[in-house]
């Protein structure tokens, strides 16, 4: 006689257990069937934070690398600028090297240096802005040093002072100009 209370001894039929009852038909207990999705989502998990641990080391060594660039062109931004300027150098210490030279000879040289230096300022985008009498005046890229009466149509250039100059697009010094007073 048995107590209907009683559980079964471990590892027993119970009467109402369906044949469809998990089994691996390997003799296996029940919680290591239950561990093997476990032991599938740990591995899964493992190798998904290996990736994502490379794949956060390999954003901080693009940034790092990008950072590094940056500072280096920095450093060296005027570096083509400079070697551009280096000959209009060397052509001034020719030209005082040399105690005997007539005043032609000077001013021909000093020519041919100005010619090197305007060369080089090209070559790095630093143009002049040198605005044509009657050019309408524009307060972005001139100064109005003076406003003088001019038999010409009023708040036009009359006169540059001093030529101004752009680096791309930014004016790195305006042309200095006197303007034309409105009657």
């Amino acid at each position: 006689m048995t107590d209907e209370h009683t559980p079964p001894p471990a590892g027993a039929a119970t009467a109402g257990a369906s044949p469809s009852s998990p089994s691996n038909g390997s003799g296996a207990a029940p919680s290591s069937v239950a561990n093997a999705p476990a032991a599938d989502l740990e591995a899964r998990h493992a190798e998904l934070s290996d990736a994502f641990l490379r794949a956060k080391a390999e954003a901080e060594n693009t940034r790092r690398r990008a950072e590094e660039e940056v500072a280096k062109a920095r450093k060296y931004a005027v570096e083509a600028f400079a070697e551009n300027l280096l000959p209009v150098k060397d052509s001034l210490e020719a030209a005082i090297a040399i105690p005997s030279a007539t005043p032609e000879q000077l001013l021909e040289g000093v020519h041919a240096t100005l010619r090197q230096l305007s060369a080089a300022l090209v070559r790095n985008k630093v143009l002049e802005i040198n605005p044509a009498p009657a050019t309408k005046f524009d307060p972005h890229q001139h100064q109005a040093i003076s406003v003088v009466p001019a038999p010409q149509e009023p708040n036009t250039i009359v006169a540059v002072l001093q030529k101004g100059y752009l680096i791309a697009d930014r004016v790195l010094r305006p042309a200095l100009v006197t303007v034309s007073a409105s009657s």
